[in-house]
């Protein structure tokens, strides 16, 4: 059974803690990333269905001889038209509805139907894929792999596991607990940092960028609110939370949150 450091308010050691086997469990990251795929979420967007047809656009215009209202013989392209006048000429249809038109609709517009995410997993797929998410967290590893400035860390005791009242902690308090718990390539990461973005798309919308930071897992009944990094409830946990953007993310568990891990993993 694997064991872990257990943290009490002050950032000391205050004992070990066993680790439920879920930590030990083979890393699938085939199954991650198929449950990754299944995950993502796209909002879809495309033109109103009505888009360049709210015209009294006739259709085709008649190609016969003889005929009125028809195209031809006037060198006219054979395009849906609208007629701008009742009387007198035959020349005061403008083309309409196609995309070349004026006001018509868009040739290639984007299908929100593509945009929808169809894809499934089975249940014990997506539960071997959160173990798996999990157990990466508690690898030295998977950590070294995701974080670059972590590669040459030597010793990376993880998971990081503290005690329920960390939480009620202020957050000053806090950063400076975690200060003391991890070391200083690492408190880089945890924080978030949020940077203006270089170029051109700050004009368009996401004028900043931050990191993900840490991943604080919270027991159920427990409660904390920052913007510092990221916090979930251990019963909201999701393959996304620990997996997304590499396994391996850097993960603080609280007792609670431990043994509701175990209690599910049986």
């Amino acid at each position: 059974m694997i064991k872990a450091i257990l943290f009490d308010l002050n950032g000391k050691e205050k004992g070990k803690i066993d680790l439920p086997s879920v930590f030990s469990t083979k890393v699938r990251e085939d199954i991650v990333a198929k449950a990754l795929e299944t995950k993502k979420s796209r909002q879809p967007y495309g033109p109103s269905l009505m888009a360049g047809k709210q015209v009294s656009a006739k259709g085709k215009m008649r190609h016969r001889r003889h005929v009125w209202q028809t195209h031809y013989g006037k060198g006219m392209s054979r395009i849906p038209r609208k007629v701008m006048s009742r009387r007198g000429t035959q020349f005061n249809w403008v083309g309409a509805e196609v995309p070349f038109a004026r006001g018509g609709m868009r040739a290639h517009p984007p299908k929100p139907v593509s945009m929808i995410n169809t894809l499934k997993i089975n249940k014990k797929e997506m539960k071997l894929a959160l173990a798996s998410a999990i157990s990466a967290s508690a690898s030295s590893e998977f950590i070294k792999k995701r974080y670059e400035r972590l590669s040459h860390e030597k010793d990376i005791k993880v998971p990081f596991v503290v005690e329920g009242k960390v939480a009620s902690l202020k957050i000053k308090d806090l950063l400076n607990f975690l200060k003391t718990v991890l070391s200083k390539n690492m408190y880089e990461i945890a924080v978030r940092d949020k940077t203006q973005r270089a170029g051109r798309g700050k004009r368009r919308g996401r004028k900043y960028k931050s990191n993900a930071g840490l991943l604080f897992v919270l027991g159920e009944k427990e409660k904390l609110k920052t913007g510092a990094f990221e916090i979930v409830p251990v019963n909201k946990l999701s393959v996304n939370d620990l997996a997304r953007g590499g396994l391996g993310r850097l993960t603080l568990y609280t007792e609670e949150a431990i043994k509701f891990i175990g209690n599910k993993f049986k």
